[in-house]
């Protein structure tokens, strides 16, 4: 592991760091990535990394590979690099220090089912391609101007890794891994806040520092008067739509919803949220399990692990209904001073993810152009995220049936 000083590398502002703290910053986040996958080593060496072929899921030695690959291939391989966002992507490129590596890791280019079939490199090779990848990388960057352009690869692949370590959490998650680290506790229940209304700028210019192609271009958008829960709802208000046959109740959801439940009703008796094994209708106590781990939930711990169909079916249920993203925007921008509280649990909007007016796509064509449409926009950011990713304008998203992610959401007034 490299030894990195105690810096302000895992912070907001990293969006606009220069030269010196990117460096330290993309030792950190290989750190981190180094750092969990040395916790699928223990759970996992020893079947060859075997995981079950499923969406959510993705090979370890894949996804570890990937992240060096997608460094290299912007950076390393990338001639036009100091041109930024100007980047022509389809431009010749250099070869990897690995032959096969477009061949194994391109995402854009291997089927996801497929990567399973992969004959991949050993950990241990894995691991030396990150390694001379990095060097190559933070090379290349003591040469780099200090200039948004200049830097604006390094920043994606920065934020881009910290993504993959995020994934690398909730897919531990998913397979029951023991994982040590501290999921959202209670927090305190505060009545509903009323923000008044305004014009609000959604988007950003992207002239100074980084964005993600998806949050440009800036347009002004008129908000009506709103009501907002101040936090995300909590167990003990998603048991009382349990308890009232919620799931049970197809007036309650969406028809493409209800399809989606029925499907994981027979498939795993589904009749409460991902990875609940008990949810009492009496005694309102939940059982969860985190990382292999069935817990007791509190009641005014986030509820978690919930698709963008039972978030809905619930607003319905409760006589409201979720956030437009443009209203959680504006009430994580004006009113945390007033109670409104994020970044335990991703939060589902009721936004479908649509390109903002004056849309370009940047270099990494598939980041957010290819989903626009079919996925729901998500704010804010979950424990396991990196205090660097969490931006109130940062637009996340996932199919609505997505619920192996940390996810929970919050409501509006009709």
């Amino acid at each position: 592991m490299l030894n990195i000083p105690s810096l302000s590398i895992d912070s907001p502002d990293m969006r606009r760091a220069g030269r010196d703290l990117l460096s330290l910053a993309l030792m950190d986040a290989r750190n981190h990535t180094l750092h969990w996958m040395g916790q699928y080593e223990t759970a996992l060496g020893a079947s060859h990394f075997a995981v079950p072929c499923a969406p959510e899921l993705n090979p370890p030695l894949w996804e570890l590979g990937h992240v060096g690959w997608f460094q290299e291939y912007w950076i390393g391989r990338n001639l036009q690099r100091q041109l930024g966002r100007r980047c022509d992507p389809s431009a010749t490129r250099l070869a990897s220090i690995e032959p096969q590596a477009d061949r194994w890791w391109d995402s854009g280019q291997v089927a996801h089912d497929s990567r399973w079939a992969l004959a991949l490199p050993d950990v241990s090779s894995i691991k030396t391609y990150l390694l001379d990848t990095l060097e190559s990388t933070l090379e290349l960057l003591e040469k780099t101007p200090d200039e948004d352009d200049a830097l604006y690869f390094y920043r994606l692949a920065l934020f881009h890794e910290d993504m993959h370590g995020e994934a690398l959490i909730y897919m531990a998650q998913t397979l029951g891994l023991a994982l040590e680290l501290k999921t959202p506790g209670p927090g305190t229940v505060r009545e509903p806040l009323l923000l008044p209304a305004t014009r609000w700028q959604l988007g950003s210019a992207g002239s100074s520092g980084f964005t993600f192609d998806n949050e440009r271009a800036p347009h002004e958008v008129q908000v009506p008067e709103f009501e907002i829960d101040a936090q995300t709802v909590t167990w003990a208000q998603f048991v009382e739509f349990v308890d009232d046959s919620g799931y049970d109740r197809p007036e309650l959801w969406q028809p493409e919803g209800w399809q989606w439940l029925q499907e994981k009703a027979a498939d795993e008796g589904r009749r409460g949220p991902r990875y609940v094994d008990q949810i009492g209708v009496a005694s309102g106590a939940v059982m969860q399990t985190r990382f292999g781990t069935a817990r007791r939930m509190l009641g005014g711990q986030p509820v978690m692990h919930v698709s963008w169909w039972e978030a809905d079916a619930w607003c319905r249920w409760a006589g409201r209904r979720l956030p437009a993203e443009v209203e959680w925007e504006v009430a994580a921008h004006n009113a945390g001073r007033r109670g409104f509280r994020w970044g335990d649990v991703w939060e589902w909007t009721g936004t479908t993810c649509q390109p903002y007016p004056g849309f370009s796509a940047d270099p990494y064509r598939d980041y957010s152009e290819p989903w626009f449409g079919t996925h729901k926009v998500l704010r804010g950011a979950s424990f396991a995220t990196r205090d660097r990713m969490k931006n109130p304008r940062y637009r996340n998203f996932y199919l609505p049936g997505r619920d192996d992610i940390f996810v929970g959401f919050r409501s509006c007034a009709l």
